[in-house]
């Protein structure tokens, strides 16, 4: 017996009633995006590695799926020689290994795989920007949505497999671009009825500011790394993890008003001045973000929440000014449902100078699950037909699929049963279906140019002409 078929872990399959409800999502976040200036474009599944690797730090290359050359390669000692420090370890693990073995892996893997499925849209947009610059009207505002790949450790609201939704402003250093990022947050919760937002922010030039001031400017990617695990780990795991990257207990004390920040957004602006008054780069930060807190204050949030958080960091190597995360409703147990932040020269890396950008992300699987935990998917959002046409006939079913097709012009989702089979089991399909009409066509609807539209939830019963029809399933 043929064993049950699977699907590989940290991926999903989604049924007709669950694709309506993402749908939903994507179509709301992609009408905001249209509404505030941004133009579509998409990339491909997978990127050259070199484009991949060496932009997301240690721990994000190490969540990288490598493709096979060929698709189908088979080890062969004998052609390329895998170094026996490193030959029981899978090419995907993130098991901890040394650095020795870490570089004689990546010239290994650089053998055997050319090409990585894409972490994220950012820098796989980066890279679109410097190849088609000639073609792109600066500043560029563009938004993605589409699928990423990340070996991650599965679990609730963590995929594998899972989509980005991105919207990115390319060829502008105004911080008017993060007033607005702010706006299309609140925008886009408000119209799927999640009230509640917080929209935290920080800045990278604060980060590093503050790594200054306790002496740790050469661990300032150690230092965030770590600072970004606090909500995950508590301040004593943030503690540990920056000691055992070489951090001195020096600098810790001198780090401990981060774990304390509180007030409202002009305190904390207030209390960072002070702390990073000795750094230039830090009061750069500062300035910067005065400048958005005091825009949005004026134009105003209709539901969400604008909050200055300290600790936020962001592991990603490539933010250098803002940076964004945003928390669901505090009612609901989740992780971040977006996040961003300004990148002033990603395209650099890819031989375009001085190309400043800034861009926010929506989590489309977290939404989902967060809307579905406090109901408020729409009762229309349904990947089910209006109405099912019963057959009775090939004569009955050729009068219907006249009607059904003049509904269907009326953009109205409507269907016919194929098979003769006992009305019984045809109401049932209906039912099963979540179907709320039903229409009956014998003889006597024929004869007088009408139909018998029932209820299904009601069980009411009527006898309409077309437009009648018609206007009971708009």
């Amino acid at each position: 017996m043929a064993s049950k078929p699977s699907i590989p872990k940290g991926t999903r399959d989604f049924s007709p009633a669950e694709v309506s409800k993402r749908q939903y999502i994507i179509q709301t976040i992609k009408a905001n995006f249209e509404k505030f200036g941004f133009q579509p474009i998409e990339t491909p599944s997978f990127e050259n590695s070199d484009t991949l690797m060496g932009k997301y730090g240690e721990e994000g290359d190490r969540l990288i799926f490598k493709i096979l050359n060929s698709g189908n390669f088979f080890y062969n000692k004998s052609k390329i020689e895998l170094p026996e420090s490193i030959e029981e370890l899978q090419i995907n693990s993130a098991e901890k290994i040394t650095l020795e073995q870490r570089i004689e892996l990546n010239k290994f893997t650089g053998k055997i795989s050319e090409k990585a499925l894409r972490y994220d849209l950012t820098v796989p947009f980066a890279r679109y920007v410097v190849q088609h610059q000639s073609e792109i009207e600066f500043p560029f505002k563009r938004y993605q949505i589409q699928p990423v790949w990340r070996a991650d450790n599965p679990q609730k609201g963590r995929f594998r497999e899972f989509f980005q939704c991105d919207a990115d402003v390319v060829g502008s250093k105004s911080l008017w671009q993060e007033v607005e990022l702010v706006q299309l947050y609140d925008t886009v919760f408000t119209s799927l009825g999640l009230e509640g937002v917080t929209i935290k922010i920080n800045n990278r030039k604060i980060l590093s500011g503050i790594a200054e001031v306790i002496g740790a400017s050469d661990k300032l990617i150690d230092f965030t790394v770590a600072l970004d695990k606090l909500d995950k780990i508590g301040e004593d795991g943030v503690k540990k993890e920056m000691i055992e990257k070489g951090i001195s207990e020096k600098a810790l004390v001198k780090v401990q008003p981060l774990f304390s920040f509180s007030g409202t957004f002009s305190d904390k602006i207030a209390q960072l001045s002070e702390l990073l008054a000795s750094s230039e780069e830090g009061m750069k930060g500062v300035e910067e973000l005065k400048f958005i807190c005091d825009n949005v204050t004026v134009l105003g949030l209709s539901t969400a929440i604008l909050d200055l958080d300290v600790t936020l960091a962001r592991g990603l190597n490539y933010y250098t000014g803002a940076i964004f995360e945003v928390a669901a409703p505090k009612t609901v147990s989740m992780g971040s449902i977006g996040g961003g932040g300004r990148y002033d020269d990603l395209t650099g890396i890819f031989g375009l100078k001085n190309m400043s950008g800034v861009g926010i992300s929506f989590g489309l699987d977290r939404i989902y699950l967060v809307l579905e935990e406090l109901q408020l998917f729409p009762e229309t959002v349904a990947a089910t037909s209006k109405a099912l046409f019963l057959n009775f006939g090939n004569k009955e079913a050729l009068y219907a699929s006249q009607a059904i097709q003049k509904l269907r012009k009326e953009n109205i989702k409507v269907e016919l049963y194929p098979d003769n089979v006992k009305v019984g089991k045809q109401f049932q399909y209906a039912d099963k279906r979540l179907i709320p009409f039903a229409v009956l066509v014998g003889d006597q609807e024929i004869n007088s140019d009408s139909y018998t539209l029932k209820n299904l939830v009601t069980g009411e019963q009527v006898s309409v002409d077309f437009d009648g029809l018609k206007k009971s399933l708009i």
